[in-house]
């Protein structure tokens, strides 16, 4: 178990999650659920969440506190709509503790590196090795999630991490290496 943070190591660590790929619609045997994408608003509700999202997210919602997680993705104006509407269908919120105010979005994926400084992020969880290449001088902690079937190595700059078990557990480490180290 992670020991009790104080209101200042809380208001220092922030964590950043991807939606698409790491909180819905994960890669399986190579291949991800693209009808999210390519389906309609009734195929959108139907994809699934990643097994042991939501309460991964729950976790993390805990241990950082409200005001510290924040869901950050690349989308356009159409999925846009649909992940709102996903995230609502779900019960999202509800389930994991996160503010609905704490969703951030952008059009390009090089973008997010402009959220996470304006957020102060220092942990961040993405399933695109690009995405944490953009942001890597302004977050810390960076954790490249799930099934990566074209990549032969990973950089030594991420944590590769497959699910959402194993992310929670490696996030709970770091953070609670730096929290003793005062780092």
């Amino acid at each position: 178990m992670l020991p009790a943070m104080n209101k200042q190591t809380q208001t220092q660590q922030r964590i950043g999650i991807d939606i698409g790929k790491v909180i819905m619609s994960p890669v399986a045997g190579g291949k991800s659920d693209t009808t999210f994408l390519s389906g309609d608003l009734k195929q959108a509700m139907a994809t699934p969440p990643s097994p042991g999202a939501f309460e991964g997210v729950a976790r993390l919602v805990e241990t950082f506190g409200r005001q510290n997680v924040w869901l950050v993705s690349k989308a356009g104006p159409g999925v846009q709509r649909k992940t709102w509407f996903w995230l609502e269908h779900h019960d999202f919120y509800a389930r994991t503790g996160l503010k609905p105010a704490h969703v951030r979005f952008c059009l390009r994926r090089d973008e997010k590196a402009g959220h996470c400084e304006a957020l102060g992020i220092n942990y961040f969880i993405d399933d695109r090795l690009d995405v944490l290449d953009y942001i890597k001088h302004c977050v810390e902690h960076r954790y490249l999630f799930g099934e990566q079937p074209n990549l032969d190595i990973t950089p030594d700059w991420v944590t590769p991490v497959a699910d959402w078990e194993t992310t929670v557990s490696r996030v709970l480490e770091d953070l609670t290496a730096e929290t003793t180290t005062g780092a």
